[in-house]
């Protein structure tokens, strides 16, 4: 499970309250998260140096407390401090769940992304957006890396899946375009480097790299390399692997290009749209993102991100019904659907929460708000003993005698349809 990193303090005041640690377990609790550790940044910084408690490397205090909280792996929404304070507040009802917009801009005005067809040989997507207006302070622009991090090592599978570009803007110019290269006409400066490589000699540079190295098989023996250019050729980015050190964001970045490069869309729509929905609520219109037109090499022209929440109908039995208690459409601010039959609803679901899938996500969801501690208990109106299936004892000792022939068992992990 993914540990989020936050400093108490800084975490209190997004939170509009202070909590004792007691308390604050107690309500990691009722929301289904965990107060993993409490540490200080003095202690990270010895436990990252191998440094015992009496060595002299480290002066002063102990430096800001630091919560160390476990969140489940498919909210993405929770893997920074801004997402997680977002969600308690709503959650303990400070806060209503914000409308997340996209700026009204002409078409003809809007920033552009050119594909190109040798993309298709190993990345084949891109999807972009813009923050503008951005104010990062140091503390915001450090959870804004992290937030890159975290979404790399979850979702996007050490960056195979997706890989996550920022950019400052006004060091850039419109319109971009996604090609993929032979690596020995790819050349540019590598982020916190000063001298220019070309993109095959800067695969062996990286090779020494301890961060850098373990993304460099995924695309080094490809014949063509991904490359993202400006109208100007500056390069922003050699995806999975660097950004160019040319549009490198600073604490004075105000305008932030966003591009996330993938292998499957699905999930860079929901990275990018974490992005966006996280850190829209710095910028100068407030949780509000400006769209981009991708232009694919076969013509056709798509706007990304797309922010709009989605419905999803289920009858109320179904939502109510696995907890054990009695609700109506009102008391769960859900929309009423016409029906002949049993109750149903309408259920809006924001762009954050791509986790909810099925009408269980939303019991569990229900179930927290509701209080686990409120369900009335009761008790089981039959007796039974658990028992293994004949099949499954069958099966065991079937696969003894297999194996004893010497032959090797395999597990398919793969989900097969048969139909009748």
């Amino acid at each position: 499970m993914p540990t989020v990193s936050v400093g108490r303090d800084r975490f209190f005041v997004a939170l509009g309250r202070t909590y004792t640690q007691e308390e604050f377990e107690v309500l990691c609790f009722e929301f289904g998260i965990e107060l993993d550790d409490v540490t200080t940044e003095k202690a990270i910084i010895r436990k990252e140096k191998h440094l015992e408690d009496d060595d002299g490397e480290v002066d002063g205090d102990d430096g800001e407390v630091i919560y160390k909280i476990e969140v489940a792996a498919n909210r993405y929404d929770l893997l920074c401090l801004e997402g997680l304070a977002r969600a308690l507040r709503i959650f303990t009802g400070t806060e209503a769940t914000p409308m997340y917009k996209i700026s009204c801009i002409p078409r003809d005005s809007m920033l552009q992304m050119y594909v190109k067809p040798q993309t298709s040989q190993i990345r084949p997507f891109v999807v972009c957006a813009v923050l503008r207006g951005v104010t990062f302070d140091e503390a915001r622009y450090n959870s804004f890396i992290d937030l890159q991090d975290k979404l790399h090592q979850n979702i996007c599978r050490k960056r195979t899946l997706v890989a996550i570009g920022t950019h400052d803007l006004d060091t850039l110019k419109g319109p971009f375009s996604y090609e993929a290269l032979p690596p020995q006409e790819i050349n540019f400066v590598p982020l916190k480097q000063e001298e220019s490589f070309r993109a095959d000699k800067l695969m062996e540079f990286y090779k020494s790299d301890m961060k850098l190295k373990k993304f460099l098989h995924i695309i080094e023996n490809s014949p063509v390399y991904p490359v993202i250019y400006d109208s100007n050729r500056t390069v922003l980015s050699l995806p999975p692997i660097i950004n160019g050190a040319h549009s490198a964001i600073t604490l004075k970045t105000r305008n932030v290009f966003i591009e996330c490069t993938a292998t499957d869309l699905t999930k860079a729509k929901i990275v990018l749209n974490t992005m966006v929905t996280m850190f829209s609520e710095y910028c100068e219109n407030k949780f509000e993102v400006e769209p981009v037109e991708v232009v694919s090499h076969d013509g056709s022209k798509t706007i990304y991100p797309d922010l709009s929440c989605y419905k999803m109908e289920v009858s109320l039995s179904e939502v109510v019904g696995p907890i054990g208690i009695s609700l109506d459409e009102t008391q769960l601010q859900a929309e009423s659907c016409p029906s002949k039959g049993e109750p149903r609803i309408s259920v809006s679901v924001p762009p954050t929460r791509s986790d909810i899938l099925h009408a269980r996500d939303l019991v569990e969801d229900v179930a927290i708000a509701y209080g686990y501690n409120n369900v009335p208990k009761s008790k089981p109106k039959c007796m039974t003993i658990g028992g293994r299936q004949p099949l499954n004892r069958f099966s065991d000792k079937l696969r003894a005698e297999v194996l004893e022939l010497s032959l090797v068992m395999y597990l398919w992990f793969c989900i097969y349809l048969f139909t009748k």
